[in-house]
C-alpha cells in the first residue's frame, strides 16, 4: 500500500510540473516573448545562485556528518606504519582540488547570473589573453607538479621490497571464486613453491609441490592473524579471475591477477583491541551494533578489522570477506603454536606423498622437540622412577645393521645435550627387536646398536662410563608381533635415567 502511495504522489507531482509549463507557455505568449525572456534570465539567475550556496553548504555539513566514518579522518586514522603517508597524500590532493571546486562553483553559478540575459546586451568577443592563458595552464601545472613528486615520492615508499637482513612475516593471499586462501610459513618461516599444473580440487587447492620440503609446515588459515609491530610481507595471485587484497585501515590495496604475482609490504601498528578503544570515544560507535536489538553490543566493540575483495569478480564477490586479528606477539605466537600443517594432517602418507614410507625432516624436529619435553621431565626431581625410562622411536638405523641413519642425529642431539648440561648423569641405552629371525642374532643385532648408540653419545663428549649398553634381543615386546605396526614399535631403543 505504501508503495503505491509513493508511486501515486510521484505521478501526481509530474502532472503538476506539466501544467504548470503549460501556463508558463500561456502567459509568455499574452505578455511578450522578450519581457519573458528578461523575467525567466533573472529568476534563474536567481535561483541558480541560491543553489549554488545550499550546494556548497550541503558539502561541507555532509563532509562534517560523517567525518567519524571516513578513512583518514576521525577515529579512522591509518593502522599501519605507512599508512599514514598515504592518508596525508589524500588530503593534499583534497586540498588543491577542494579550492578549485569551490572557487569554479561559485564562479560557475555567479557568471550565470551576473550575465544573465537583459535587453540590449552585447557580447564581447575575446579571441585571445596572454596573460590568462599563462596564468591558468602555469597554476594547475605547478599544482599538478607538487601532487605528482609527492605521490611518486610516497609510491617509492609505500612499494619498497623488503631488503636482506629485514626481520619480515611472509604470508600468502590466493583468491579465487570466491575465497581468499591464506597460507602462511611454518617454523622454517618459508612458504613451499607452487605449480599449476599441480592443482586438485579437494586435495591441493593450490597446487603446492610436496617434493619441496618447505611445504611441509606451511598451514592454511580461516582468518588473518599477524602480530604488532612487524613487518608483513603478502604474496598476493589469483586462480581465476581478477580480485583484490584490500585491507581498508591499513591502507593496502593491489590487485591479485591471474598468472601474475604481486605483494605488499605493511606494518601494522594497531591491535583490534587499540583500534576499537579509539572508536570508543566517538558517540557514533557507542551505539547498538544491531538496529533491531537494543541490547546488542555497542558499535566500537563489535568492530573487526577486514580483508575485502575490492573487484566486482561475480556474483558472490561479498562473500570473500575474512576477518582480520591484529594482537600482541606473545598472542600471535600462541596462536601461531596452534597451528597445524596441512602436508602433515592431508598429505602425509597419502598417494599424494612424495615421501610415503620415509622420514621428513618436519617430523623428525617435531619428534625431537617431543623427547625434549619429555626428558625434561623425566630429570625432574619431583619425577617417580618410572617416568625415567624413555622410548625412543626416533633411533633409526640401516635395514638388518647396527649402522645408524642421519635421521637418528635429531633424537641422539637431544640426549647428548643432556650429559653437557648434567655432567653426573647416568644411563642404561637398550636395544630391543621384534620376533623376526633367529632369538640369537636379534639379540646379537640388538646388543650392536646399543653399542652403536653408545659411541655416538661419547663421540659428543659423554663419558663411557655413564653409560651401559644392553641388548635386550625379542625377549621385551612393547606391541604386537602378528602386525607391521606392532613389530616397529618393538624395534626400538630404551634411554633408562639411572641417577644424575
Amino acid at each position: 500500500m505504501t508503495s503505491l502511495i509513493i508511486i501515486l504522489s510521484v505521478l501526481l507531482l509530474l502532472i503538476i510540473i506539466l501544467q504548470i509549463g503549460r501556463i508558463n507557455e500561456i502567459t509568455a505568449g499574452l505578455r511578450g516573448e522578450e519581457e519573458t525572456e528578461v523575467k525567466n534570465a533573472n529568476s534563474n539567475g536567481i535561483w541558480l545562485v541560491i543553489y549554488c550556496a545550499i550546494f556548497l553548504i550541503a558539502c561541507f555539513v555532509s563532509a562534517y556528518y560523517y567525518l567519524p566514518y571516513m578513512l583518514g579522518y576521525g577515529p579512522h586514522q591509518a593502522a599501519s606504519a605507512h599508512g599514514g603517508l598515504i592518508d596525508n597524500l589524500f588530503s593534499v590532493t583534497l586540498l588543491f582540488t577542494g579550492i578549485v571546486f569551490v572557487l569554479c562553483h561559485i564562479a560557475l553559478f555567479w557568471f550565470s547570473y551576473k550575465y544573465r540575459y537583459k535587453v540590449g546586451r552585447k557580447i564581447l568577443f575575446m579571441p585571445d589573453n596572454h596573460k590568462l592563458e599563462i596564468i591558468w595552464t602555469a597554476i594547475p601545472a605547478l599544482v599538478m607538479t607538487i601532487l605528482v613528486v609527492q605521490g611518486l615520492v610516497t609510491w617509492n615508499k609505500v612499494m619498497a621490497d623488503v631488503k636482506d637482513g629485514d626481520d619480515f612475516i611472509e604470508i600468502e593471499a590466493t583468491g579465487w571464486q570466491f575465497a581468499w586462501n591464506l597460507r602462511y610459513p611454518g617454523a622454517d618461516g618459508k612458504l613451499g613453491v607452487k605449480d599449476y599444473r599441480l592443482i586438485k580440487p579437494g586435495k591441493n587447492e593450490l597446487g603446492q609441490d610436496w617434493n619441496d620440503t618447505r611445504n611441509h609446515d606451511d598451514f592454511n588459515a580461516n582468518e588473518l592473524v599477524l602480530p604488532k609491530g612487524k613487518k608483513i610481507r603478502v604474496r598476493i595471485s589469483a586462480r581465476d579471475v581478477l580480485h583484490n587484497f584490500y585491507l581498508p585501515h591499513f591502507r593496502v590495496k593491489m590487485d591479485a591477477v591471474p598468472g601474475l604475482p604481486t605483494y605488499f609490504i605493511f606494518t601494522p601498528i594497531k591491535t583490534t583491541d587499540e583500534y576499537r578503544q579509539e572508536l570508543r570515544k566517538y558517540p557514533e560507535y557507542n551505539i547498538p551494533s544491531d538496529p533491531t536489538d537494543p541490547k546488542s553490543p555497542p558499535k566500537w566493540q563489535a568492530f573487526d578489522y577486514e580483508l575485502a575483495c575490492a573487484e566486482l569478480c561475480g556474483k558472490g564477490h561479498y562473500s570473500m570477506r575474512k576477518l582480520v586479528k591484529i594482537v600482541n606477539e606473545d598472542e600471535y605466537n600462541t596462536w601461531l603454536s596452534a597451528q597445524k600443517s596441512y602436508y602433515l594432517t592431508s598429505v602425509r602418507n597419502t598417494d599424494e606423498d612424495p615421501f610415503k614410507g620415509k622420514n621428513v625432516k618436519i617430523e623428525l624436529e617435531s619428534k625431537a622437540i617431543e623427547l625434549e619435553s619429555n626428558l625434561r621431565k623425566a630429570l625432574d626431581t619431583s619425577a617417580n622412577s618410572g617416568s625415567r625410562t624413555l622410548v625412543l622411536d626416533n633411533i633409526y638405523f640401516e635395514t638388518g645393521a647396527s649402522t645408524l641413519s642421519n635421521d637418528s642425529e635429531y633424537a641422539l642431539n637431544v640426549i647428548s645435550k643432556a650429559f653437557t648440561k648434567y655432567p653426573n648423569l647416568k644411563v642404561e641405552v637398550s636395544g630391543h627387536s621384534d620376533n623376526v629371525g633367529e632369538p640369537a642374532s636379534n639379540l646379537t643385532l640388538s646388543q650392536e646398536r646399543a653399542n652403536s648408540v653408545k659411541n655416538y653419545l661419547t663421540s659428543k663428549g659423554a663419558n663411557s662410563g655413564s653409560i651401559n649398553a644392553i641388548g635386550m634381543g625379542q625377549n621385551r615386546p612393547i606391541a604386537d608381533n602378528s602386525t607391521d605396526e606392532g613389530k616397529a614399535k618393538n624395534r626400538r631403543i630404551e634411554f633408562k635415567i639411572l641417577s644424575f
